[in-house]
């Protein structure tokens, strides 16, 4: 069996390291700023995965094992908007205002059907490993919730009632697409004895 090794993720973000730790139970996962403090990506990719995979690369000269992800929301009335630019959807940015975006453009729109996307990119000692996940569902009219961020307020998964930010965390985190892609990237890591 190979030598279990510390996995570097391409985030600070704490909510996203603990989910990350949570479904990969077990292994040592560190942040970034633990390999160094010269983290920035500009994401120019055409794609989720060539986002993830840029962010990935950045890294992979730090540590054996580097995984990276990126993800938004695809609207398929929409052309899959706001997509690989869910973050910097509106002029402003901010949560709310991608939101208020994003339901103007809905306006007229009876077909509200949408996904939200994740890609996650593992590099292992050099060899790129790439895994998505989805959850599907349709847009609410108005924001509902306060728990969550991006566009939980207005994202019901299918066989739900509730948007994203109107659920306990914990169920939101046990049906999400990162959780998706995660449980998919965890079964390659156990295939090739990693962890």
């Amino acid at each position: 069996m190979a030598t279990k090794k510390i996995i570097c993720a391409a985030t600070n973000n704490e909510n996203k390291l603990k989910e990350i730790r949570e479904i990969l139970n077990g292994v040592d996962v560190q942040p970034s700023s633990y390999f160094t403090r010269d983290f920035y990506v500009e994401e120019t990719g055409n794609s989720f995965c060539e986002n993830a995979y840029l962010k990935a690369k950045h890294l992979s000269i730090y540590a054996d094992i580097v995984i990276a992800d990126d993800s938004g929301l695809e609207v398929f009335a929409l052309n899959n908007e706001p997509g690989i630019f869910s973050s910097r959807y509106s002029k402003e940015g901010t949560d709310r205002s991608n939101v208020e975006k994003l339901l103007k453009a809905m306006e007229n729109i009876i077909d509200r059907r949408a996904r939200f996307t994740c890609c996650i990119v593992a590099i292992i000692n050099g060899e790129t490993v790439q895994k998505e996940g989805f959850i599907y569902g349709t847009i609410k009219d108005h924001p509902a919730g306060n728990n969550g961020f991006g566009y939980d307020p207005v994202f019901i998964p299918n066989g739900y009632e509730k948007t994203f930010a109107e659920m306990k965390k914990e169920v939101k985190n046990s049906i999400s697409h990162r959780k998706n892609a995660l449980e998919l990237l965890k079964k390659e890591l156990i295939m090739r004895g990693l962890i």
